[in-house]
């Protein structure tokens, strides 16, 4: 075997043990430390439901503080194409869930149906998940409100936060009387490489409210570094930029029977 061959072999060797150890590990170790009781189809051990809440990892929804959808709203992107955005809060630092069935339903000024968009979303431990649906085409019809739920029951999981590592800093609203962007830093504070990062770009105007959203996202982010994220909109804000809201998006990863859902 060549030097070369001999490299590219250690190269993926390192790469897989990499993915073994710092994503397999903790899957293990969840997965081996459930107790059987959580999965007998009883309520017995220190459950507060059947196979839910005490040690188990899916929580028992009764004993933890309610979610709340704090807003959900439709964007003119241009005339026919809308952006949708909803804000969920989740105050539980330690319960998240992972699939999240939702719809978005875009009504006209007569409450008529102009558009509907349907699909699936995680919901982070102790923080505000935005749920964006990009380009929903609504034809000719200009929408008025928009409506947004979730459409199966939730299931809660323990788990945490896995974007509590990224930093979103030197946010830059541009060009917002043309063609408005808006760029920011986002930097890796962990010391494992994160890859497909999702972040979300919310608007409001000095009042407080909403009037535009978008999204982006980066293939990688390597441990420790930095990269900058672009948001851009074709048509000009025809409001004062107020703040900015960047939110990275990871999907939440389990943690241990011990830690507490609140």
């Amino acid at each position: 075997m060549s030097w070369a061959s001999r490299r590219r072999t250690i190269y993926l060797s390192g790469v897989i043990l990499f993915f073994v150890i710092v994503i397999g590990g903790p899957i293990a170790y969840w997965y081996f430390s459930i107790p059987a009781t959580c999965t007998d189809g009883k309520q017995d051990g220190d459950e507060t439901g059947v196979d839910i809440g005490g040690s188990c990892p899916v929580l028992d929804a009764r004993y933890l503080q309610p979610h709340a959808v704090l807003w959900a709203r439709a964007f003119r992107v241009r005339d026919g194409s809308y952006n949708a955005a909803a804000y969920v809060e989740n105050p539980n630092q330690n319960a998240a869930v992972v699939s999240a069935p939702y719809e978005f339903r875009l009504y006209d000024a007569q409450n008529i149906l102009v558009a509907q968009r349907d699909g699936t979303m995680y919901i982070m431990p102790g923080a505000i998940t935005p749920v964006f649906e990009g380009a929903i085409d609504t034809g000719n019809r200009i929408v008025a409100h928009a409506f947004f739920e979730f459409t199966a029951p939730l299931v809660w999981q323990r788990m945490k936060n896995a974007s509590t590592v990224l930093g979103i800093s030197d946010k830059q609203p541009a060009n917002v009387s043309t063609a408005p962007q808006i760029t920011a830093s986002v930097a890796n504070s962990s010391v494992a490489d994160l890859s497909d990062v999702s972040f979300v770009a919310v608007v409001f105007d000095p009042a407080g409210n909403a009037f535009a959203a978008s999204a982006t996202r980066l293939q990688r982010i390597p441990a420790g570094a930095s990269a900058q994220i672009v948001f851009t909109w074709p048509d000009p804000f025809a409001t004062q930029v107020g703040r900015v809201d960047i939110i990275p998006l990871l999907p939440p990863v389990p943690v241990p029977a011990s830690a507490p859902a609140q």
